[in-house]
C-alpha cells in the first residue's frame, strides 16, 4: 500500500474537494484521482461518493479515515524519534541495583545531562527487583540498554565494565558481644548465626568466596536478597552479617566492624550487550561513564 496515497486520502477526506486537495498536495487533480482510485481498488471498497461538486466519505471511508490518521500519527512519531536518536538524542533505559539508586547512578546521569544541555535526552530508570540476574536478563532481552549491577559469570554476550566499589564490613547489633571489636578476622565470626544474601544475589558468591579463604562457611539462619533488608535483620538481633559499607548503616543500631584483609570489596559494573548496535546517545553515555569513573 502506497504511503503517499494514504496521505492523499486523508487530505481529500478533510477538504472534500479534489481541486483544493490537489493544490494543497502540490500534485495535479488527475494524479490525485488516480491515487484514490488505486487505493479503492486495492481495498475493494468505495471511500468517497459525489455530493454535488464535492465528495464525501462513505461509511467505509469514515472508518478508514480514523484508523489511517492514527496509523500515520504513530508512524510520524516513530520516524521523528528515530531521527532524534540518530543525532545523539532520544531514550536511554537504565537498570540498576537499589543500592546505586540513591547517589551513584543519578549523579552520573545528571552530570551527563549537564554536559549536553541542548540535547533532548530521556532517561528511564528501572530498579524494581534489585537482583543482578533479573537486570542481566533485561539486558539480553533488549528491555534495558545499560545495567549497573554485580558481575555474573558465564555471560559471554554481556560486557562488564567496573565502575564503582564498596568496602565490605561486618555488622552486629550494638549490644552483641562482638560490638567491642573495631577489626575482626572472619574466622572469629563462624560460631555466630549469620544473616546472608540469597543465592540469586550477585553479592552472595563474593561473600562466600571470602569465607572460603578464611577456612569456613557461616551458618546462614536467614537469607534475603536486598542489602537494606539484611542490615535491618541484623539490627533486630536475627544474626550478624557481612555487608557493603552503605549509608543506611549509620541510621541503624548496629556496630560496623572492619574486616581484616581490607582488600575485600564489592565491585559494581556497567553491563551491556557486546557486538550489537546501540543508538549514538547510548554509546555516548557508556563512554561518559567509562571516562568519569576511576576504579
Amino acid at each position: 500500500m502506497n504511503l503517499y496515497h494514504l496521505r492523499y486520502f486523508v487530505t481529500l477526506a478533510h477538504l472534500e474537494h479534489y481541486t483544493k486537495a490537489a493544490e494543497i498536495l502540490s500534485i495535479t487533480q488527475p494524479s490525485l484521482s488516480h491515487a484514490i482510485s488505486s487505493l479503492e481498488k486495492e481495498l475493494g471498497v468505495k471511500l468517497f461518493e459525489k455530493d454535488g461538486r464535492n465528495v464525501v466519505l462513505t461509511k467505509c471511508g469514515q472508518t478508514f479515515l480514523t484508523e489511517t490518521e492514527q496509523s500515520l500519527a504513530l508512524l510520524d512519531s516513530s520516524v521523528e524519534k528515530l531521527q532524534l536518536t540518530g543525532t545523539g538524542e532520544g531514550d536511554i533505559d537504565i537498570a540498576l541495583l537499589r543500592t546505586l539508586s540513591s547517589n551513584f547512578v543519578p549523579k552520573l546521569v545528571r552530570d551527563f545531562l549537564n554536559a549536553r544541555p541542548d540535547k533532548k535526552l530521556n532517561f528511564r530508570f528501572h530498579s524494581s527487583t534489585g537482583l543482578t540476574p533479573d537486570l542481566i536478563e533485561g539486558i539480553k532481552s533488549r528491555e534495558f540498554d545499560v545495567a549497573f549491577c554485580s558481575k555474573m559469570e558465564h555471560e559471554p554476550t554481556v560486557e562488564f565494565i567496573p565502575v564503582s566499589s564498596q568496602e565490605l564490613v561486618l555488622i552486629v547489633p550494638n549490644d552483641h558481644e562482638l560490638a567491642s571489636c573495631d577489626r575482626i578476622n572472619l574466622r572469629d565470626t563462624l560460631q555466630y548465626p549469620h544473616v546472608g544474601f540469597s543465592k540469586r544475589s550477585g553479592l552472595r558468591s563474593v561473600i562466600d568466596n571470602i569465607f572460603k579463604e578464611c577456612g569456613g562457611m557461616p551458618d546462614y539462619v536467614y537469607q534475603i536478597a536486598e542489602d537494606e533488608a539484611v542490615a535491618g535483620l541484623v539490627s533486630q538481633h536475627f544474626g550478624i552479617a557481612v555487608v557493603p559499607n552503605m549509608l543506611i548503616l549509620s541510621s541503624l543500631p548496629v556496630k560496623i566492624i572492619q574486616i581484616e584483609n581490607t582488600g575485600w570489596q564489592r565491585i559494581f559494573y556497567m553491563a551491556y550487550l557486546k557486538n550489537v548496535y546501540q543508538a549514538p546517545a547510548i554509546e555516548e553515555f557508556k563512554q561518559f561513564v567509562i571516562d568519569h569513573t576511576d576504579i
